[in-house]
């Protein structure tokens, strides 16, 4: 039988606060800080803030890379060729026509999903503590590699 005064264990058996997933995400998505919620995540349309103006969390150090396009290309893929595919079994249309529906639909959508993408997998980071949002650094390893000469 468990009492409150029982300690919880945790991944990693860290003592530092609780991340909440979802949360995270969700804050990114809305581009918004993914520590209070409060504060802009992005300065420019692609470019993270450095430092949260709510609560200060340093966001110099995320990764985001190539996540945020790949999942774009992914959900956007299925939703236009699905829609295509649908278009055009129930309409014969010349293929030029489908160029001019679905090529602007395409970069719209695009352009208009790529930043809270990116929000979210900023929240993601932060959330796992991931590329220094965790207080490590994020170098590499010095560690030696058997059979190799240093």
């Amino acid at each position: 039988m468990s009492t409150p005064t029982d300690p919880v264990a945790r991944y990693g058996d860290t003592p530092e606060v609780e991340r909440p997933l979802g949360r995270s995400i969700m804050r990114g998505l809305m581009n918004r800080c993914p520590a209070c919620g409060n504060g802009k995540l992005f300065r420019a349309f692609l470019k993270p803030v450095d430092h949260c103006a709510a609560c200060g969390e340093a966001m110099h150090h995320q990764r985001a890379d190539d996540l945020p396009p790949y999942i774009v290309i992914l959900v956007l893929g299925h939703v236009v060729v699905g829609g295509y595919m649908l278009t055009d079994m129930t309409f014969v249309l010349p293929v030029w026509v489908h160029l001019t529906i679905w090529a602007p639909i395409t970069i719209i959508t695009a352009l208009a999903s790529i930043q809270p993408i990116k929000g979210g997998v900023i929240g993601l980071q932060w959330a796992l503590r991931m590329h220094g949002f965790g207080g490590e650094s994020d170098g590499p390893d010095d560690y030696d590699i058997p059979g190799r000469p240093n």
